[in-house]
């Protein structure tokens, strides 16, 4: 285990669960840095960029759930989710959570979560190691690419396009699917884009609060308003 203790934020919408859990977080030797109670202050408090190892969110909160949060967040972060309901594993996977606890959460079971955590943070990675690679239609079948070759995803046509040297189809109908798919690994440009943060070069600003942003490869694409702000952020541009 490396240097400090693991610091943790919890959201959590029921008073007795969240008890219960930062209870057990801290008996197992954890820092629990924040104690909330639905999505949006999750995101103003991650936002002030304090220090934070791990993310252990409800996936049914009001407003928000936890998926929603973590398909947004600022920064990637290890994320586990806290949720009654085991059918919603699967998304959770999707989004490259980290682990996954079912309510009643048990000590035993946390102890193997916080293993898996330390180890991660040991090998200073907030992920699964190993490229992500989705899938693009090929002929009959499909064909596996690297989202590291990616710069962007479009949704022209009825379907969502990525742009990886070349146009490929995606198998993702909408974009809201891909997005659910990428989670944190992409960021909102507007309504029909979205882009992977690692491959923009620069940014200017374009028309009324809109920004233009250059990816690898020479695309020059418009952000919209509502989006800018967030992808700034990502970015460590304010």
């Amino acid at each position: 285990m490396s240097g400090h203790p693991l610091r943790v934020l919890v959201a959590e919408d029921e008073p007795y669960n969240l008890r219960r859990l930062t209870r057990l977080l801290r008996e197992a030797g954890c820092e629990v840095v924040a104690e909330l109670e639905d999505g949006p202050s999750v995101w103003a408090w991650l936002s002030r960029g304090e220090a934070v190892d791990a993310l252990f969110l409800d996936i049914q909160m009001p407003g928000l759930t936890g998926l929603d949060v973590a398909a947004d967040l600022p920064r990637p972060f290890p994320v586990v989710f806290v949720t009654a309901y085991a059918e919603h594993a699967v998304r959770a996977f999707e989004q490259a959570a980290t682990d996954y606890l079912l309510k009643p959460v048990t000590a035993e079971r946390l102890a193997v979560t916080l293993q898996r955590l330390r180890a991660m943070q040991g090998n200073g990675t907030a992920r699964a190691t190993g490229p992500f690679r989705f899938p693009v239609k090929a002929g009959e079948g499909v064909v596996l690419v690297e989202l590291a070759r990616t710069t962007h995803f479009v949704f022209e046509d009825d379907a969502v396009w990525a742009f990886a040297g070349e146009r490929l189809r995606t198998t993702w109908k909408t974009l809201a699917e891909a997005e659910s798919a990428l989670g944190t690994r992409v960021v909102r440009g507007h309504r029909h884009l979205l882009i992977r943060p690692e491959s923009i070069l620069g940014v200017r600003a374009g028309d009324s609060g809109r920004l233009l942003v250059r990816l690898a490869g020479g695309a020059e694409l418009e952000v919209s308003r509502g989006a800018a702000p967030a992808l700034k952020a990502r970015l460590g541009l304010g």
